[in-house]
């Protein structure tokens, strides 16, 4: 059984997949990822753009000999997966797009990634961690697992955070769903604030024989809403 690759999104870490990797324990082999600039690795200089995250996920994984693995990326680390699939092609078996879609600037975010970016500057991480997390749930801070995001999203970098939004900002995969060969399947909570429908119906009717699961009464953060529900529809996809 190939291994499962978890890389996380904007103001993530590793370490929110936690509650997931107990619950696969003794099933199969799960590699979660830090990138650069964000948890363990919050002092490396992070890339502008989604290539440049791709590239050092992929260099991980070779520097720890992983060769076919299965990919879930959440949020732009669905765009980050999305660039892995285009460099590393023949790698990557199951793809699970979580909380994404196909381009960067995220139309109808519920701010601009220029007003992020004005306000990461003048509010500076930590205000900007406990904000932007806040979005991520239905029910906003008293949302189940809310600060414990946001004390993941604070641990995140200045530079980071500022060149994370760049990455995104200039990144579209849009020209390449129909590329992807992966089997994939898009999950999507209905009440996301960031990726609204029209980017995940894109992502969906875009990639051949891609699957959907849209998960009712969940933002952003699915896994931590209805973790039951979303364990149990990644582990049927991934069988």
């Amino acid at each position: 059984m190939k291994p499962l690759v978890l890389v996380h999104g904007f103001m993530g870490a590793a370490m929110q997949w936690d509650d997931l990797l107990q619950s696969l324990v003794g099933q199969r082999e799960v590699l979660a990822v830090d990138l650069p600039g964000f948890g363990a690795r919050n002092t490396s200089a992070a890339p502008e753009s989604i290539g440049g995250f791709a590239r050092d996920v992929l260099a991980h994984l070779d520097e720890r000999s992983v060769g076919e693995f299965d990919l879930l990326g959440h949020s732009m680390g669905g765009m980050i997966v999305q660039e892995m699939v285009a460099l590393a092609p023949k790698r990557v078996g199951r793809l699970v797009l979580y909380g994404t879609g196909p381009i960067g600037v995220m139309p109808g975010r519920f701010e601009t990634i220029a007003e992020s970016k004005r306000r990461v500057r003048e509010d500076g991480a930590t205000a900007t961690a406990r904000r932007i997390a806040a979005t991520w749930f239905l029910h906003r801070e008293a949302g189940p697992g809310y600060e414990r995001c946001a004390e993941i999203a604070a641990q995140s970098s200045l530079q980071a955070m500022e060149a994370g939004l760049s990455a995104m900002e200039a990144w579209s995969g849009e020209e390449r769903l129909h590329e992807i060969e992966s089997p994939t399947l898009v999950l999507w909570g209905d009440g996301d604030r960031a990726y609204l429908w029209p980017q995940v119906e894109k992502l969906w009717t875009s990639i051949p024989g891609a699957g959907l699961a849209v998960v009712p009464g969940c933002s952003h953060a699915v896994h931590q809403e209805k973790p039951e529900l979303f364990r149990a529809i990644l582990s049927d996809f991934l069988k």
